[in-house]
């Protein structure tokens, strides 16, 4: 037997051999650990990442298979504990309708078109890879319907708008609040009246503006701060109020802290985000765009949007002055539309209403050569995602050719009724029936789940991700709350559905940023989005940061998709700081389950201070 003095060199042999091998493994951690962490780029010695993007600007890398990724731990990379913080000075970051991103990557608008308003998203490794922080002093939004009226300044903290447009009672400050008396542009003396006023013009019964349920979809171009949505709720009316991005800051944002329906959007080259023949009223109050240019084609694009015997209601100078510079706009614009087959149904006082044709007839007897030409037979009008507007008529089919409001029956019926344009899409009303009533029961489900935790008037903005024939929304009806239905756009053909049932909403690449500003919507509901851009190839981790974006402090996502979806997103909540309450169940199959499902609802917590930021 060999003495203890013997194994003293033995020993220390191991030890050293022990030391080098921690040492080796730690090395080979550090190496593979920088170079796959999820949003997160290797660094070499500039500081950027291999691909020249920095940690806060790179975009996470898509995974091909998540059903793979995660029956297999070894190929789960870790999931980082925390998401950067982006600097306080992008807390109000649209990545889509960012303007610096255009002077940063030398792209050149044409100004005059309003391009620069347009959309134009950062490519991937210009991502803003980080959660976007409030403004100091941030408060849980003032709920419905209080909200209309009022909302924390600290929430918003501009008030360029209530000194530019003082005199037209727009928005008031008011200690650590901003109110919104109801005035408008054309409307000092408040919406309400002025709707009113609109309502006699057409001589509707009981000058109210919904017309018996036959006027329920409109849309506000130029909106400023939604006034005019706001006071055509309590009428039933729901109003898209679009704006852009523009000089008029924030109105937008402002629109919707007051929990408004409302979009930023604007037009310029590209057809707005909507199928043909989806309002029955269109609104221009003192909008300041230039109707003539281009052949008129902004007014063919409103065109598009009208129903059959749409009105377009249009408060303005050029509909009262006298002096020759607005007399000219005036005489140019009655004659283009005239060429349109629109006619003035009403004119008083500082508007006037013009009304869309019902059919082909007028457009038939027009003179050969007359402009505006028809759409070719080959357009699709209601193809509207990243699509030129064209300076053309959109005639109806044979089958609208004589059907008043495209032939929907008045609201509140039109909610659950089978619209006419369900064949166009290939579902007959049965399977239309199927989907409300599964909705309804989901809805039902969704509601005790987050029973709990619920407070009254707690939700008010609701964004469904994916809306199908917009049973969710249907569903949502008894409850205060709004609800813009998003078509992603392999289904964008099932928007004009949503329309048709006197719903709003709006075709979407969930590949790239939402238009809104950030902590704009209470609830997003996200019924097998994961799987349908994982598919696409796209980042899981981008859309969740960008939910994040978009989702109000203590609001609440509800996520539907298959078991390893769910898995994979639970390993975010803790960085996304979604982590305050959540409930998962796996619910009852019914005739809309593709596969197993299980239901996720997480609340995303309140943070203001305390944070790292990048």
């Amino acid at each position: 037997m060999k003495s203890r003095s013997e194994f003293v060199p033995n020993a220390a042999v191991v030890k050293y051999v022990l030391i080098g091998a921690i040492a080796a493994l730690g090395l080979v951690c550090l190496y593979y650990g920088s170079s796959v962490a999820p949003g997160l780029s290797r660094s070499d010695e500039d500081g950027l990442g291999s691909d020249g993007a920095d940690p806060v600007l790179g975009g996470f890398v898509p995974r091909r298979d998540l059903d793979d990724l995660f029956a297999d731990r070894e190929r789960n990379p870790d999931v980082p504990r925390s998401i950067p913080v982006c600097d306080m000075k992008f807390s109000e970051l649209i990545p889509c309708l960012d303007r610096n991103l255009i002077y940063q990557m030398k792209l050149k608008p044409n100004l005059t078109l309003m391009e620069h308003y347009e959309r134009h998203c950062p490519p991937p490794e210009r991502r803003y890879n980080c959660l976007i922080p409030p403004p100091v002093g941030y408060k849980v939004p003032i709920r419905w319907p209080a909200s209309r009226d009022e909302v924390w300044r600290a929430n918003i903290p501009h008030t360029h708008l209530a000194q530019e447009k003082s005199d037209q009672h727009w928005m008031v400050v008011n200690g650590d609040k901003i109110n919104f008396p109801g005035g408008g542009t054309h409307f000092h003396y408040g919406a309400d009246k002025y709707i009113m006023a609109v309502a006699k013009m057409l001589k509707f019964p009981g000058d109210k503006l919904h017309n018996g349920g036959s006027i329920r979809n409109v849309l506000d171009v130029g909106c400023g701060v939604a006034s005019f949505g706001a006071y055509l709720l309590p009428l039933d009316i729901i109003a898209m109020s679009l704006a852009p991005n523009d000089v008029h800051e924030n109105q937008i944002q402002f629109a919707l802290e007051r929990g408004i329906p409302s979009t930023l959007g604007v037009l310029g080259t590209k057809r707005l985000p909507y199928p043909s023949r989806s309002f029955e009223l269109a609104h221009c109050s003192r909008c300041r765009i230039d109707w003539l240019q281009r052949d008129g084609i902004l007014l063919l694009e409103l065109d598009r949007l009208l129903r059959p015997g749409g009105y377009f209601v249009y408060s303005s100078p050029e509909a009262y002055a006298q002096d020759p510079e607005n007399r000219k706009i005036w005489n140019s614009m009655y004659d283009l539309l005239r060429r349109m087959c629109w006619r003035v149904v009403a004119k008083k006082d500082q508007t006037v209403i013009w009304a869309k044709p019902m059919s082909n007839s007028c457009y038939l007897k027009r003179d050969q050569g007359t402009k505006p030409p028809l759409c070719s037979s080959g357009d699709d009008p209601d193809a509207s995602w990243n699509v030129l507007m064209k300076a053309c008529i959109s005639p109806y089919s044979a089958r609208m050719h004589r059907e008043r409001w495209s032939g929907l029956v008045p609201w509140p019926r039109r909610l659950t009724a089978p619209p006419p344009r369900l064949e166009e899409i290939g579902v007959i009303p049965a399977e239309f029936q199927e989907d409300t009533g599964v909705w309804r029961s989901r809805v039902d489900e969704y509601w005790k789940q987050m029973r709990a935790i619920l407070h009254k008037n707690s939700i008010r903005n609701v964004m469904d991700m994916n809306s199908n024939l917009g049973g969710f929304a249907a569903a949502l009806n008894d409850k205060d709350v709004w609800v813009m239905n998003v078509a992603p756009i392999h289904a964008s053909a099932k928007l004009k559905i949503i329309y048709d049932r006197g719903l709003i909403g709006t075709v979407h690449d969930w590949c790239e940023a939402f238009s809104t500003y950030p902590r704009t919507y209470d609830l997003l509901h996200a019924w097998e989005i994961f799987s349908e851009i994982d598919n696409r190839n796209c980042g899981v981790e981008d859309l969740l940061i960008e939910m994040d974006r978009i989702l109000r402090p203590e609001g609440f996502v509800i996520i539907r998709d298959k078991p390893s979806v769910i898995n994979y997103i639970r390993k975010y909540l803790l960085a996304l700081r979604w982590d305050g309450w959540s409930s998962e169940v796996e619910p009852r199959v019914d005739s809309l389950s593709s596969s197993e499902e299980r239901v996720l609802i997480v609340r995303k917590k309140l943070w203001t201070e305390g944070v790292n930021t990048i």
